[in-house]
């Protein structure tokens, strides 16, 4: 959609309309939609990069959300730092496994959904809004999936009336369902998620949450080879958000890699890693 030759913008820009974004598109410009393009016909999973292993836990007051920095293509190694946690909002954070990119498309688009609902109503979605819209955004990327092109996002954020953070996964559908104290997506999930079954308590203090989301991490890294664990060598790191009632944060390079090499040097010690709490 472009100005015309008086240099106004089109008409659509000017009309009043919906607080939804992708309604507008749908609309005014439909082919900008990822469910909309056409790429032909056959699986085309192993043609692009995908992303692998997403987290997020909760604590006493907030969320974190954690991701490996690994994209893979078929057996090859497409890239060693993507990033695929982002802030949605000021209150929330989405991240993606899947396709690398439309993954990160959704997300720019979903982060624009929330921008523009709050811009034209003067007020920010609920969080179950919020989640509510992610759904019928990967309902829309339907057909994308049928190609093999499947994102499949992992929403958290810190809900007011609770006091507390909230997780939300999705199907391939758009299916939403919310989690409860921790979860995980992407090919490393089943790992990751019973390392988070094993050392995750209600009580966890921040810091304390981070590390066992790195430790659910490094385990899935450890027997799912799409999934990348801390590089040492590089110094590549997961990236960490996290989302309490001061709004979204990522954690800065510099604790993440304390945290990890803390964790490095446990696996020295015990290289299937922490032990569970003791329940005495």
């Amino acid at each position: 959609m472009t100005s015309d030759a008086s240099g106004r913008l089109p008409e659509a820009f000017l009309t009043p309309g919906g607080s939804s974004f992708m309604d507008f598109l749908a609309g005014h410009a439909p082919d900008l939609l990822p469910g909309r393009r056409s790429l032909g016909q056959g699986d085309l999973s192993s043609e692009v990069p995908h992303g692998t292993t997403i987290v997020a836990a909760t604590f006493p007051g907030g969320v974190i959300m954690a991701g490996d920095r690994r994209a893979t293509m078929g057996n090859i190694i497409a890239q060693r730092d993507i990033e695929k946690v982002f802030p949605a909002d000021e209150y929330s954070a989405v991240a993606f496994a899947g396709s690398a990119g439309f993954g990160i498309e959704m997300v720019r688009l979903f982060q624009v959904e929330l921008e523009h609902y709050e811009k034209l109503e003067g007020a920010t979605l609920s969080l179950d809004g919020k989640a509510n819209r992610l759904s019928a955004l990967i309902r829309g990327n339907l057909p994308m999936a049928m190609q093999g092109l499947t994102v499949v996002p992992l929403f958290a954020g810190y809900d007011e009336d609770i006091k507390g953070g909230r997780i939300f996964s999705y199907d391939p559908t758009g299916g939403r369902y919310e989690e409860t104290h921790f979860y995980s997506v992407g090919s490393g999930s089943l790992f990751a998620r019973g390392a988070l079954k094993k050392l995750y308590r209600e009580d966890l203090s921040e810091t304390d949450c981070v590390t066992v989301a790195i430790q659910s991490l490094i385990d899935a890294a450890d027997d799912d080879s799409a999934t990348g664990g801390p590089d040492m060598l590089r110094r590549i790191f997961p990236v960490v958000g996290v989302v309490t009632a001061d709004g979204y944060r990522r954690l800065p390079e510099d604790e993440v890699a304390a945290l990890v090499d803390a964790a490095w040097e446990q696996r020295h010690r015990r290289p299937d890693g922490p032990a569970a709490p003791s329940l005495t």
